[in-house]
């Protein structure tokens, strides 16, 4: 769980990953934490980045703001199986090690938050959809939500996954 202030944790994601840099920039940006995971491995995926934008456009804000899975995760999960996921129905083994591989990366990112859920990454108590009119992104908007080091902390966990 964390550790370092927010600032000293995105430096040390933008150090450690450069995907992890850029999915944060494109999140500051405006887009959401899935379009931010999704387009910063576009390119090495040969997907175009506005069919990567318009993919992952529904998962924000744990999926149309509905704050379930966080949509960093989503937008990783996404990505992964793209990569290296399957497209056989009948291929069970490789889609049981997919699913295994989701696992463990959700695992990884859960065991750095404490969850994988949007709300509870927030510390919102509502249970159920906020409005689904996004917040105005301000510097106060930024500096009280972790979510664009959640998304750097998806695009590293990422990198590392798909490099080895």
């Amino acid at each position: 769980m964390r550790s370092l202030d927010p600032e000293e944790e995105r430096q040390a994601l933008v150090q450690k990953s450069s995907k992890a840099k850029e999915a944060m920039e494109l999140f500051r940006q405006g887009y959401n934490c899935a379009q931010a995971v999704m387009a910063s491995f576009c390119k090495d995926l040969g997907l175009e980045e506005k069919q990567a934008m318009m993919l992952a456009s529904s998962f924000g804000g744990g999926m149309g703001r509905m704050r379930e899975v966080c949509g960093a995760v989503s937008g990783m999960a996404m990505v992964l199986g793209l990569a290296q996921g399957y497209s056989d129905p009948k291929a069970t083994s490789e889609k049981a090690a997919h699913y295994d591989k989701v696992q463990q990366l959700a695992e990884q990112f859960k065991a750095e938050n404490g969850s994988i859920i949007c709300r509870e990454l927030l510390g919102l108590t509502k249970p159920g959809p906020d409005s689904p009119v996004p917040e105005e992104r301000t510097p106060t908007y930024y500096k009280k939500r972790p979510c664009d080091i959640l998304v750097g902390q998806c695009a590293a966990i990422l990198q590392q996954e798909l490099g080895k």
